[in-house]
Formats: structure tokens, C-alpha cells, sequence
């Protein structure tokens, strides 16, 4: 890949938050997909470059000059319970810097075991990494703030979970992969300088604006806060269900970050779960708010010490800005809702009428996508064999519509770039991963990948596309380790 700057600034911080790391050598690489739109994004350009090279070049077997790879170390809440981790399967190469002025982290995932791999292979499978590779370019089209995908290689050697599975490297893009997790590390080596450098250094990289702030880490703490209240409501408005909520899994960029056992609901149900270890649903589709408060709380836990020299002061900063999470989340999922619902002003009675909604989608199961995006285009409430439930809601709503005043043409086309007519259908995405990892047939995920990359005004012949599955009821996602 030509273009490449890397940098390390992550390297200027203490030791203890990262250990020295390279890939492995692996048999035979081979690009499956490689992300031209992304690379053009990050100034990266492939031409003149050949396939073998590319391979090599995202595999880890020749390492672009000026990288320094890294695995970094952090800690993390998993189901609730604390546990010392770091990257086990994941390398960082360093930071790339876009022409624009844009500092990115470049990470392999899957590439070989690390000092903190846990008697783990480091390894990854070629399912899990396309499976993040759709849903990140997905996400991203969809507006809501992730990682991105440049690149999935595979290995030409198999891995062992249950079965013997083909072996493969992801290349992820991030904003930085420091995670609420990074922190709590940071705070359990009970060193000051340490913590007040991690919690700097993220300052100066994410909220450059309050850098020479007198309550600089008061603020950051409110600004991350905000940040994940906002992604949270997106992942809400939309139907994504994170799957592994775990605080190692938050980043404090605001970036969706990890896809393991994720994917999208279809039918409306608040107590949806995918995830086929998260047996008491803590991660379900109605946890997710209430979930990443929980997270953020131990986010702040961490930075106690520099709020205050006080630690009653301290709790009570905390504490104080810990709830203004709810307030801020529901501000910007109604916000959402009423853009959903075509309307521009705001009225005492909208948080009713769009949980009134809700609620006849839940005791209907409706499609929660397809509802929406039916509302759209007016092909909602036309139906005489819809329940009476449906009708009379449909009809305060068009009552809520005249108080408006908007013509019905301009409301149903901002109506459109609200509401998604695709999303990454837990059927195809799982049509589109059998296809390569059983057939080695690509052409699967990049007719998928084409529709998902238009999702508020997809192809013409998407229809299909848009068709929940006949039974989701049992399906099950894996995490992929």
C-alpha cells in the first residue's frame, strides 16, 4: 500500500500500557477484500502495487516503514466482572496520518499471540473478520460512528475453535483504541503519573478543545459522557445490538468498536438477544442505555484522582455528571425519533406517541426497519387488513404531521434519509459468510456490501435485500475467539 505515514505517538506513554508485539509468518496470504473507497479516504493508494505484495503487506509479513507494533494493555468488565486483558490477538501498528491532518490507529486482528494473549493462539478466523468487515462498512454508511475495515487476508492455515476454520487478518481503522478498559488498567497500577498521562494524552487526541482547560478532566469526563450517550441512541434508532457491552469493549472516541456476536433486530423486541453466551440478556437491545451508563460509571471510577484533590468532591463530580447521561441519551433518541417520524418542531405529547408505536410493534412483531421505512414512503396505513391498534396511532400521527404545516413530498423525503430501507439482515450476512468461507465465493458479500453501502436510497433491484427472515427467533452470534 503507497501512501503509508505512520507515527507512534502512543509509544510517548508509560510503558506499562503496552508490551513490544509482531505478526507471524503465515503460510500462504491471500487479499479476500480490500477496501478501495476506505484507503482512498486515509490517502492510501494500491496501484501498480501487485496482489502478492498487498497480501504480504496485510498480513503482517512486511511491515510498512516507520510502523512500530505494539499490543496494548488493558483491563475490563466483562458480564460484570473485573479481569486484567490487552490485546490477545491484536496488533497495533501505529498511527497513520492522512493528508488531510487525520491520525488514525492501523491494527492487525488475528495476527499472532502477544504478551497478554492468555495461552491464546492470537489467531482469527475468516467468518468473524468479514462479519466485522460488513457490519463496520455498514455502520459507517448508516452514519453512526465505528472502526472501520480496510482489509481481511487470509492465511493459508487453519484455526481451531469447534472445528477447523480457515485462518485470517482483519486490518482495522480506528479514531484510537483506547477504551474505558485502557483507563481502568491505567488506575490499577496505582500509579498517578501514569493515569494522568493516559488521561492527557487521550485529551490532547479527542478533545484537543479542552486541553489547556483549568477543569480539563472534569470536562472530559462530561464530554465522553455526552459522546456515548449520542452513539447509543444511534445504535437504539437504528435496531444494532452491540452483543458484548463489555467496558473494554467502549472506546472513549465514541467510535462503535469490537463486532463480535452483534447484529441487527428484526422484529421489535427491548429483550432481543443474539449473543449465544449472554444467557441472561445483559446485553440486550433495551440494556444498551442503561448498560453504558453502567460502563461510564466505571469510567469515572478511574478518574476520581484527578477531579478532585478530595475524594468526596471527587464522587459527587462524578456522580453529578454520571446523571446527566439519561437526560442527554433521551434528548437525542427523541430527537431521533421525531426525525424518524418526519417532524420538525417538538410537542409535549411526542415521547407518547412514538412509544404508543412501539408498543403495537412489539405486540404486533413488527419489523422494526421496515415499519419505519414504510411510514417513509406512505405505504403505511393504507392497508385495511392493519389491526385498529395501528390505524388510530397512524391517524395522530397524521394529525401530529398537519400541526407541521410541511408538504407531505418534502416530509417523506426527509422522512427516507432518517429511516434505513436496508440494513445487514442477519439471514444475508450469514448467506454472504457461508458463500466464503465454504465456497471461497466473494461475489456474495460484495453484492450485500453494494446494497448496504446506499442504505437510505439502495439499488433498484435491492428489494430483496430489505426481506427480514422467516424465523429469527433462534439465531445465534459468536464471538469468534
Amino acid at each position: 500500500m503507497i501512501g503509508w505515514r505512520f507515527d507512534n505517538s502512543y509509544l510517548q506513554l508509560p510503558e506499562d500500557l503496552f508490551a513490544s508485539a509482531r505478526p507471524i509468518t503465515v503460510k500462504e496470504p491471500r487479499v479476500s477484500v480490500l477496501n478501495n473507497r476506505l484507503a482512498s479516504e486515509l490517502g492510501l493508494s494500491s496501484d501498480g502495487v501487485s496482489d502478492d505484495t498487498l497480501a504480504r503487506i496485510f498480513s503482517g509479513q512486511e511491515l510498512p516503514e516507520g510502523s512500530q507494533p505494539i499490543a496494548q494493555a488493558y483491563a475490563g468488565h466483562q458480564y460484570g466482572n473485573f479481569t486484567m486483558l490487552g490485546d490477545g490477538r491484536a496488533i497495533l501498528l501505529g498511527e497513520h496520518c492522512t493528508p488531510a491532518g487525520q491520525r488514525v490507529d492501523i491494527q492487525f486482528k488475528g495476527s499472532g499471540p502477544t504478551r497478554f494473549s492468555r495461552r491464546g493462539d492470537g489467531r482469527a478466523a475468516l467468518g468473524p473478520m468479514l462479519r466485522e468487515y460488513i457490519i463496520s462498512e455498514a455502520m459507517a454508511a448508516l452514519g453512526i460512528p465505528t472502526t472501520r475495515s480496510l482489509a481481511v487476508v487470509t492465511t493459508g492455515e487453519n484455526v481451531y475453535r469447534t472445528s477447523l476454520l480457515r485462518g485470517a487478518v482483519l486490518t482495522r481503522v480506528a479514531a484510537s483504541h483506547i477504551r474505558v478498559g485502557t483507563f481502568e488498567y491505567a488506575a490499577r497500577l496505582r500509579n498517578p503519573d501514569a493515569l494522568r498521562a493516559l488521561a492527557d494524552y487521550t485529551i490532547a487526541r479527542h478533545y484537543g478543545e479542552l486541553t489547556d482547560s483549568p477543569q480539563k478532566y472534569v470536562e472530559f469526563l462530561r464530554a465522553v459522557i455526552a459522546r456515548q450517550a449520542k452513539l447509543i441512541s444511534q445504535w437504539q434508532l437504528v435496531g444494532f445490538v452491540h452483543g458484548v457491552m463489555n467496558t473494554d469493549n467502549m472506546a472513549v472516541s465514541g467510535e462503535t468498536i469490537d463486532y463480535g456476536p452483534c447484529a441487527f433486530m428484526n422484529a421489535y423486541r427491548p429483550d432481543t438477544v443474539f449473543s449465544s453466551i449472554d444467557h441472561q440478556g445483559r446485553y440486550a437491545y433495551g440494556n444498551q442505555p442503561a448498560i453504558a451508563q453502567w460502563n461510564l460509571a466505571r469510567f469515572a471510577e478511574t478518574l476520581l484522582p484527578l477531579l478532585s484533590g478530595g475524594q468526596d468532591e471527587a464522587v459527587e463530580i462524578a456522580t453529578e455528571s454520571l446523571n446527566a447521561f439519561v437526560g442527554e441519551y433521551q434528548e437525542c433518541w427523541l430527537t431521533g425519533m421525531r426525525q424518524k417520524l418526519g417532524l420538525t418542531t417538538a410537542e409535549e405529547g411526542d415521547p407518547e406517541l412514538v412509544q404508543s408505536l412501539l408498543d403495537w410493534m412489539q405486540a404486533a412483531e413488527a419489523d422494526y426497519t421496515n415499519t419505519f421505512r414504510d411510514l417513509s414512503e406512505g405505504t403505511a396505513g393504507s392497508n385495511h387488513s392493519e389491526s385498529h391498534e395501528f390505524q388510530e396511532w397512524h391517524h395522530r400521527w397524521m394529525d401530529r404531521l398537519s400541526r407541521e404545516e410541511l408538504p407531505i413530498e418534502q416530509v417523506r423525503s426527509a422522512m427516507c434519509k432518517a429511516n434505513p430501507a436496508v440494513i445487514p439482515r442477519n439471514h444475508r450476512v450469514e448467506e454472504a459468510l457461508a458463500a466464503a468461507e465454504e465456497q471461497d465465493d466473494l461475489s456474495v458479500m460484495h453484492r450485500l456490501l453494494n446494497v448496504l453501502l446506499s442504505p437510505y436510497s439502495p439499488p433498484a433491484n435491492s428489494g430483496d435485500y430489505r426481506e427480514p427472515p422467516a424465523d429469527d427467533n433462534n439465531y445465534r452470534t459468536f464471538c469468534g475467539t
